[in-house]
C-alpha cells in the first residue's frame, strides 16, 4: 500500500470546495421546489431522481467533468424531465396510470388479500403491524385497507364512508 497515492491530492482543494458548495446549493433549491408537494413521502419517479442527481451531481463534485457547468447541465436535465412528466400526469389521466401505480387493494370486508400481498411481498405480521399503527386493531373492522402508490397504507373502516 502506498500512502502517498491514499493521502495526494490531486486537485485543488479550493475547487473541490467550491464545487462541492456549488452543487450542493443547487440541488437544495431545485429540490425544495420540486420535492415539496409530497408531504412525508416521496414519490417512485422522486426517487429516481434523487438517484440520478446523486450519480450526476457526484461526477461534477469530484471533477469527472470538465466544469461545474457539464454536472449543472445535466442535473438541470433530469430535474427538468421530472417537472415535465410530473406536469404531464396532472394534465394526463392516462399518464398518470403511466407512471404511478393505483392502489393495490390488500385487505377487503376484513379478509386479507393474498395474491396482491404476495404481490407486494408483504407479509400479514407486516400488515397487521401497519394496521395497528393506523389504530385498527383487529382485521375485521376493515372495510379496505389499500396500498398507496407511495407505499403508504390507506384504511377504510367498516361503516365509515368513503372520502
Amino acid at each position: 500500500m502506498n500512502l502517498d497515492n491514499l493521502f495526494a491530492v490531486h486537485t485543488s482543494l479550493l475547487e473541490l470546495a467550491i464545487r462541492g458548495s456549488v452543487m450542493h446549493l443547487l440541488l437544495l433549491a431545485a429540490l425544495r421546489v420540486l420535492v415539496r408537494r409530497h408531504v412525508g413521502s416521496m414519490s417512485l419517479m422522486d426517487l429516481l431522481l434523487m438517484v440520478l442527481i446523486a450519480d450526476a451531481a457526484q461526477n461534477a463534485m469530484a471533477t469527472d467533468y470538465r466544469s461545474i457547468t457539464e454536472g449543472v447541465v445535466l442535473c438541470g436535465t433530469l430535474i427538468g424531465w421530472n417537472y415535465f412528466l410530473d406536469w404531464l400526469a396532472y394534465r394526463s389521466p392516462f399518464v398518470q396510470r403511466l407512471l404511478e401505480p393505483a392502489p393495490l387493494p390488500v385487505v377487503r370486508d376484513g379478509k386479507f388479500l393474498r395474491r396482491n400481498m404476495r404481490q407486494e411481498f408483504i407479509t400479514e405480521d407486516e400488515l397487521r403491524g401497519q394496521l395497528r399503527e393506523k389504530g385498527v386493531d383487529s382485521i375485521d373492522d376493515a372495510q379496505l385497507v389499500c396500498i398507496e402508490s407511495d407505499g403508504g397504507i390507506s384504511v377504510r373502516l367498516r361503516g365509515q364512508r368513503a372520502r
